[in-house]
């Protein structure tokens, strides 16, 4: 079955991406498409990660923000962030969460080399980091976190272009401190638009992670598989709240 690129076009609020996200698993689960990339650019949200202790992450809890299924700890999406969220089955040589994460790293790194950066990895934290201007250490400039259900990926990377830093005064990035994140347009004198990165990203993670033909989706064809769902309502609810006052999504396993 041929792969799908499939862009979201404007702001996408978070608990709509999550809801065409589970849309996405569910219907790859059951064969109904194939692999697909979901590309995105959300509105303001900060979400928690199943990491131990991730709610000590959160320093202010105005705004939007949702527990999720994937790994890690608080992160930031807004505007100006290009996240990406590979549905891909992991079958055969390919059931490797750790390469696949890696393959997610080597797709990013591969990008923004293409754009002349030096992106680097971290030996103790996922994600692909860029140098310091004034010498000191390395910042994230791409952080990944993943979930998977019976060997089908979902969630994935978010990679900041040129969003107003700002968002992540909320919470310690990733568990880190403040000040270790970073955006694309302070490290290049000319950056592209996100459309731009949008599609270098895409294909690049098309050829790393070995997807089948792909070809840009049709939005109405990707529902359409969904199991009918009314995917293309803007107002769709939020997650219901947990007990500590924080919203949260419905929580899976990994295999």
């Amino acid at each position: 079955m041929n792969a799908s690129i499939l862009h979201i076009e404007g702001l996408t609020p978070y608990a709509q991406g999550h809801r065409l996200q589970r849309a996405l698993l569910n219907a790859r689960i059951h064969d109904q498409i194939g692999d697909t990339l979901l590309c995105v650019e959300h509105t303001p949200t900060v979400t928690i990660g199943r990491a131990r202790g991730s709610e000590q992450s959160v320093l202010s809890r105005v705004g939007d923000m949702y527990r999720v299924e994937r790994g890690g700890d608080a992160t930031w999406h807004g505007p100006g962030q290009l996240t990406v969220y590979p549905i891909v089955r992991l079958e055969g040589a390919r059931a490797d969460l750790h390469a696949y994460l890696a393959d997610l790293e080597e797709a990013v790194i591969q990008t923004l080399l293409d754009a002349g950066l030096r992106p680097t990895r971290d030996e103790r934290n996922t994600g692909v980091w860029l140098p310091s201007a004034d010498g000191h250490a390395p910042r994230k400039v791409c952080s990944i976190g993943i979930a998977c259900r019976k060997w089908v990926t979902w969630h994935g990377i978010a990679l900041n272009i040129c969003p107003d830093l700002g968002g992540f005064q909320r919470i310690q990035p990733c568990g880190m401190e403040q000040g270790v994140i970073t955006r694309l347009c302070d490290h290049l004198e000319h950056c592209p638009d996100f459309t731009t990165w949008r599609s270098r990203l895409a294909d690049a993670l098309a050829a790393q992670l070995r997807l089948h033909a792909p070809s840009t989706a049709c939005y109405a064809d990707i529902v359409a598989c969904c199991d009918g769902l009314e995917l293309t309502l803007p107002d769709a609810p939020p997650p219901s709240l947990s007990a500590d006052g924080l919203p949260h999504t419905e929580q899976h396993t990994s295999p």
